[in-house]
């Protein structure tokens, strides 16, 4: 399904509810199967992740299908392998089967686990024949992705003796490594982090004891939505004491000219005109944030210059490129630096000479980063528009409520009387 996007014709005042955070959920669907073994049924309708995630423990299938979902792929070839009795094939579509997991493999090999490809080396779909694991001291690319740090940490408590990772690397995502180690700490295992380590002891997990937020990472959205049109968002049940990394983009967005106020309900978005005359950050812990933060800052004319985005080349799509090619239908053309981990505006900009239609690639938060252009070139076409429900099925839902016209590219906009 495509759609024709126009904005509101009223100065934008909403109240949304965002779904739970995707990445805490998949983490609880793990440590609930890890800890009691039972799947959390409850969590499955989150997203399209979640429900693959736990369709795949829920059902005895000699093959699992982990649709697009990385953390799923990892987190399950992990568990898998870390239990006895539990033999099955594991993959995805094809671009889930192009993302790496071979330091995962060879780190699960290192403490016992056997792990076959059934394809090209260090990508699945695997065979997992599980069985119990030793523990001991293994050595990680940090630098390839979080998930696959948060996947040994999983099951360590599992293991015959304490697991000690060392990280290798420039460590990527490395919020998301603390939120593995808050939540499991909830559950009774004893975790230790430092700069270059998690040691994780082999305690059994005592019980699945969690709280799942409200997804920061889908906040993203509505904060470039709020800087764009000017408008007031609440998001309610957000809190400032998070375990989600994303949270970070309070301080981002406020460069952009968005104001968050924290109440007891939970946050409230308002524009100001005090924009930065251009934005440097690192984004290594915050890469799911950079589409909305880029899009924004481009439809705001303010030049950027975003470390730390190399991990975006490996997710749903090639990130970087699909930015830069979306871009380019607007007239705004942007480069890299140092082998791709950096991308840079520099404030360029060359003539359009049609509406965009945007490509999603595939991609959930290329989808919804694009949809908020237009505010500034209303009537772009978005394809494939259901690509948000891997993260956030109610995006569109929500867009309306907000005001925007969501239209068939066929359709026409009929003028008010």
């Amino acid at each position: 399904m495509d759609y024709r996007i126009f904005p509101p014709e009223e100065i934008l005042e909403t109240t949304v509810e965002l779904p739970l955070s995707k990445s805490m959920a998949m983490r609880a669907i793990a440590l609930d199967w890890l800890a009691e073994g039972k799947v959390p049924f409850e969590l499955f309708d989150i997203c399209a992740d979640t429900a693959v995630f736990g369709k795949c423990l829920s059902e005895s299938a000699a093959e699992k299908n982990c649709g697009a979902s990385g953390a799923a792929l990892r987190f399950l070839i992990a568990m898998a392998a870390a239990t006895p009795g539990m033999t099955c094939a594991i993959g995805g579509i094809e671009r889930l089967n192009q993302r790496p997991i071979g330091p995962l493999v060879d780190a699960l090999r290192a403490i016992g686990a056997s792990v076959d490809y059934l394809g090209e080396e260090g990508f699945a779909p695997v065979k997992v024949c599980g069985r119990q694991l030793d523990g001991g001291t293994v050595e990680v690319d940090a630098s390839v992705s979080s998930q696959i740090i948060s996947a040994l940490m999983l099951i360590a408590p599992k293991c015959t003796s304490d697991l000690e990772i060392r990280l290798l690397g420039n460590v990527q995502s490395a919020p998301y490594i603390h939120m593995t180690a808050g939540m499991m700490k909830a559950c009774g295992a004893e975790v230790e982090l430092d700069r270059d380590s998690v040691k994780v002891s082999a305690k059994p997990y005592a019980k699945a004891d969690y709280v799942v937020e409200r997804d920061w990472s889908a906040a993203a959205f509505w904060y470039e939505i709020a800087a764009l049109t000017a408008g007031w968002v609440t998001l309610p049940g957000m809190s400032d004491k998070s375990l989600q990394g994303d949270s970070g983009i309070v301080s981002l967005f406020e460069r952009l000219g968005v104001v968050t106020e924290f109440t007891d309900e939970g946050v409230e978005l308002s524009a100001t005109p005090d924009l930065y005359n251009s934005l440097d950050a690192d984004m290594t812990d915050m890469p799911d944030a950079v589409p909305a933060l880029v899009v924004t800052a481009a439809m705001a004319g303010i030049p950027f210059r975003l470390s730390g985005v190399g991990a975006l080349h490996d997710k749903e799509c090639d990130r970087v490129s699909a930015l830069a090619e979306s871009l380019a239908k607007l007239g705004i053309i942007t480069d890299t630096e140092q082998y791709g981990t950096v991308l840079v505006w520099d404030g360029r900009r060359v003539p359009i000479r049609e509406l965009p239609v945007f490509d999603t690639f595939g991609d959930h938060r290329m989808a919804m980063a694009l949809a908020a252009v237009a505010v500034f070139v209303p009537g772009i076409v978005i394809r494939n528009v259901e690509v948000v429900d891997k993260s956030y099925s109610s995006f569109w839902d929500d867009l309306r409520n907000a005001g925007f016209t969501l239209l068939d590219p066929s359709e026409t906009p009929v003028p008010e009387s």
